[in-house]
């Protein structure tokens, strides 16, 4: 399992704090999903070697409009492992289910954001996963909380209507914000979700990583055809 973090500068601890805590929860890595205009600066490979888990480099894109994220996800997409767009707007998320070159549309219940059938459906077609967000469950109150409890169970609605691809996170800004799947399972269970629904979207986000770094890998020419002996192409 893994989670999806915002490190220094974008969040308030490092890459390697990341590391450390998420290898003390049990997780099996982390993506570093730092906004696009705050980038972190980490080495992934020794990390990973120091803490034992997986340290990968991820973007989410921000922009205030479809042109410009387009632009920024193609600058992203040949360097990062995992793109994903940061969502709360009508346009942006409508954006994001659209392009097959998007891995994840973040938090698209924040904010002015929703997701109906057509854009659950777009996020199937187009293999784009949608962002159940625990962040203002685990760390808001009062209103913001409810309204945040309840777009969840909207949305996990018309992902088990639509049967489209997810991922689960605490969204942490610090490793503070850090919770171990099993305190993510117990939360979702109490908002409505099921535990292996839980499990499964904390899982993706390694599912996302594996399959990028095939398809990003020189063994790769196109969907299904691989350079190498056949069982290289069989894995």
């Amino acid at each position: 399992m893994f989670e999806a973090v915002h490190a220094d500068p974008d969040g308030d601890a490092s890459v390697e704090r990341y590391a450390e805590t998420a290898a003390e929860y049990g997780f099996d890595g982390i993506v570093v999903r730092n906004h696009g205009d705050a980038l972190a600066e980490f080495d992934a490979e020794s990390l990973s070697e120091k803490h034992g888990v997986d340290v990968v480099e991820g973007v989410e894109v921000r922009a205030d409009d479809p042109s410009r994220a387009s632009g920024f996800v193609g600058n992203h997409r040949q360097t990062k492992t995992i793109v994903a767009v940061h969502g709360g707007t009508p346009a942006i998320n409508r954006f994001a289910v659209e392009q097959p070159a998007v891995d994840v549309l973040a938090h698209p219940m924040v904010g002015d954001g929703d997701v109906n059938h057509v854009l659950a459906n777009a996020a199937a077609d187009n293999g784009v996963r949608l962002e159940f967000s625990f962040r203002r469950v685990l760390r808001a109150d009062g209103g913001q909380r409810v309204r945040a409890i309840r777009g969840l169970r909207k949305l996990r609605e018309l992902v088990e209507a639509c049967d489209a691809p997810y991922v689960v996170s605490a969204d942490p800004r610090s490793d503070l914000h850090l919770r171990a799947p099993r305190e993510l399972v117990a939360v979702g269970e109490v908002i409505g979700f099921d535990a292996e629904q839980v499990e499964a979207g904390l899982a993706e986000w390694g599912r996302l990583v594996e399959r990028n770094r095939r398809l990003q890998s020189d063994a790769f020419v196109e969907p299904g055809v691989y350079r190498g002996t056949v069982d290289d192409a069989d894995r």
